[in-house]
This record gives structure tokens, C-alpha cells and sequence, in this order.
């Protein structure tokens, strides 16, 4: 009896082993290091600040902290001295007494005080937050569902525009369940760069839902609004790589739509301008041009990765209410101005977005794409031309 317990209990201590090991593995698969601009593991204080006015900000956090502590603590100990002074079982006495006019003219003007001094250290530091004249260089930020598009509009740079979603690899490690790296979820395709100790200022609408543009590193969060322009700047001290996030809940894919910043010296700033207009002038498409079905096509696919293939899935079968487009009506019908309408204009209150931001000849290869993919096998083209003729 006492060696069959004896093997019972060393064959139960040996699956309660193998159960630790299985789960400090787990456990050391998912941990993840502090991400430089990014979120911390373990973080209770605010992104350490690469502008002057994060800094200032901060600074205004930590004093309100103090004030709340002070008031805290000398509220509840007066609160608890006078429970544990003045109890009953020590022979103390209810008082009967009326209001005092000292006690309610301190408790009054005290608050005020501090309201007042609180008002003024913050005031200066959100007129300066508002103040974005004289900047170096302006940036639309257009918020999508799900991603950004980045125009650059004034300043060195200027003509630069681009879309920037989060990177494929990084969707794909969330839809199989497991997520690695640090800058999970926070990797993008195209950055957005900027120079360093340079005023940036960032104009933000939408062309959707709500969004907001935020990166806690530079104190910046500005609400991006469809039919609103509104903006925000910053300048920050620091080259390196800065992350934040949409952070108003603009739908079901709000968790895949993050924000990396640039930031570069002078001299790095200016190559990667030329490198990026050398790119755009190589992508640049003439929309009179008219291409074969197979070229279209080959290009659509790659159109269809990097922009559809997140909600519509890479075989076309759609997901939940993502509609599928292999099989649908609109892509079989004969009419292609409908298809082309719907890319322009999005559909079904915003659930399918628009994507005016694609350029001609994106807009017609992935449509041809659609038409001449999976089951659908519909001989149909669509030019560029028509796809300019549409926009009118």
C-alpha cells in the first residue's frame, strides 16, 4: 500500500513539474521588453516625453498628484483622528453645535485656491498645445477604417502622400493567436517621418467614423472627425521611432489601426523626401493608359493584399458581416460602374469604406482583380479611364 502511494504521489509531482515547465514556457513565449516610443511592460507613469510640452505636461501631472495626496491625506487623517480621539468607549460626547462661519469661509476659499493656481499652471501649457502657427511643416492626417493616410502639404516634403495600415505579418500572427514582438500590433507599412526639432503641424479630419491621432511620446491626441478639419503640433527633440494608436472606438477592426512616427535628422529627412518622390514619380500610373486583362489583373492582386484581403479575406469568402466577394452580385454585374461606385463612395454606412486615396489604376486592377479571381470568371476589364470618369 505504501509503495503504491509512494508511485502515485511521484507520478502526481511529476505532472505537477511538467505542468510548471509547460507553463513558464507559455509564459516566457508571450513575455515582451519595453518598446523604445512605445508602451513599457509594467508602465504607471505617463510615455517619457521627447517634446518640451510632453515634458510640461508631466510636470502638471505629478503636481496635481501631489495636491491630490496632500488633500487626501489631510482630509481622511483628520477624518480618522477625530474617530479614534473622540469615540464613545473612551468617555468622549456627541456636541451639539451650529455652523461656523471661519470654518465655512476657509473650506471655501481654500478649494478656490487651489482651483485657481491649478488653472493657471495649465493654462499656459494648452495655449501653447493650440498654437500651430509658423509651422515647419504641415501634414493632413485622414483617419480610415482602418488605417491612415498621410498628405504632406506644406513645407519640405510637400506632395508626399501615402496610406498606412498595419503590417500584414502582424494581422496574420493575430488572426493565428500568437502574437511576438515586441512591437506587436504597432507595425505599420509606411511610417510617417518627420524631422527632428522641427514644428509639425498635423491637420486632422476623417472619411468615415471618428477617429483620433494620438502618440503619448509627443503628448499629441487629436480627434479626427468626418466634415471637420481640426489640428494639433509638436516638435520633437529626439530621432528615433514613436508609436501610438487610434484611441477612439471607430469600429471592429479600432485594435489594428496604430500609428508609428519617424523621426529622422535634417539630413536623413531630406533623402528619404527624395527617395520617396523618386517612388511615387516610379508608381506614378498615366490613367489613359490602357493595359491587357492579365497586367491589371497581377497588379490588382497585390492592390487586394496590402488593402482587402484584411476584411475580405485573402480567398474572398468575407467574415461575419464582411460580405464576400467571390460570388457577389455587384462584382459579377455587367454594369462596372456600380463596382466602381462603391470603391469611391463605400457602401452600407461606412461598413465597406470608401478608398477615393488609391489612385486610378489601383482602383481599376483590383476591381478587374475581383472580377477574374476565385469563381468569378468574367472576361470583364476595367481601365483606369473609367475609373477617372467616374470621380467626375
Amino acid at each position: 500500500m505504501n509503495k503504491m502511494t509512494n508511485k502515485t504521489w511521484k507520478s502526481r509531482a511529476l505532472q505537477g513539474t511538467a505542468a510548471l515547465a509547460l507553463a513558464a514556457g507559455t509564459h516566457a513565449a508571450w513575455a515582451v521588453n519595453d518598446l523604445i516610443g512605445g508602451p513599457a511592460r509594467n508602465q504607471v507613469d505617463l510615455h517619457p516625453s521627447v517634446t518640451r510640452i510632453g515634458a510640461e505636461v508631466q510636470g502638471l501631472h505629478q503636481f496635481m498628484l501631489v495636491i491630490c495626496l496632500v488633500i487626501f491625506i489631510a482630509v481622511f487623517g483628520v477624518m480618522f483622528y477625530s474617530i479614534i480621539k473622540h469615540r464613545k468607549s473612551v468617555g468622549h460626547k456627541s456636541a451639539n453645535f451650529h455652523e461656523s462661519v471661519a470654518v465655512e469661509i476657509a473650506w471655501t476659499i481654500v478649494p478656490f485656491a487651489i482651483v485657481v493656481v491649478m488653472g493657471l499652471m495649465a493654462t499656459k501649457t494648452v495655449v501653447a498645445m493650440k498654437d500651430t502657427s509658423n509651422a515647419d511643416l504641415t501634414i493632413k492626417t485622414t483617419g480610415y477604417q482602418w488605417k491612415w493616410g498621410y498628405d504632406y502639404l506644406k513645407g519640405e516634403g510637400e506632395g508626399i502622400g501615402f496610406l498606412s495600415s498595419l503590417d500584414v505579418a502582424q494581422r496574420n500572427m493575430s488572426d493565428a493567436g500568437k502574437p511576438a514582438g515586441d512591437d506587436y500590433l504597432l507595425k505599420v507599412d509606411n511610417p510617417l517621418v518627420v524631422p527632428v526639432n522641427k514644428k509639425i503641424r498635423i491637420i486632422t479630419t476623417a472619411n468615415d467614423v471618428i477617429h483620433s491621432w494620438m502618440v503619448p511620446a509627443f503628448a499629441v491626441k487629436q480627434d479626427a472627425i468626418p466634415g471637420f478639419v481640426r489640428d494639433t503640433w509638436f516638435r520633437a527633440e529626439k530621432t528615433g521611432d514613436f508609436y501610438g494608436q487610434c484611441v477612439e472606438l471607430c469600429g471592429k477592426e479600432h485594435a489594428y489601426m496604430p500609428i508609428h512616427v519617424k523621426v529622422l535628422s535634417a539630413e536623413d529627412y531630406t533623402k528619404w523626401v527624395e527617395a520617396k518622390k523618386k517612388e511615387m514619380a516610379a508608381k506614378a500610373d498615366d490613367p489613359s493608359k490602357v493595359w491587357t486583362l492579365e497586367a491589371l489583373a497581377e497588379r490588382g492582386a497585390k492592390v487586394y493584399a496590402a488593402n482587402c484581403a484584411v476584411c475580405h479575406r485573402p480567398d474572398g469568402k468575407g467574415a461575419g458581416p464582411i460580405k464576400p466577394l467571390d460570388g457577389a452580385a455587384v462584382v459579377l454585374d455587367a454594369d462596372k460602374t456600380k463596382q466602381i461606385g462603391v470603391l469611391l463612395n463605400g457602401q452600407n454606412n461606412g461598413t465597406m469604406p470608401a478608398w477615393k486615396g488609391l489612385s486610378d489604376t489601383e482602383i481599376a486592377a483590383v476591381i478587374t482583380y475581383t472580377k477574374n479571381n476565385w469563381s468569378n470568371k468574367t472576361g470583364q476589364i476595367v481601365q483606369p479611364a473609367e475609373v477617372v470618369a467616374a470621380r467626375k
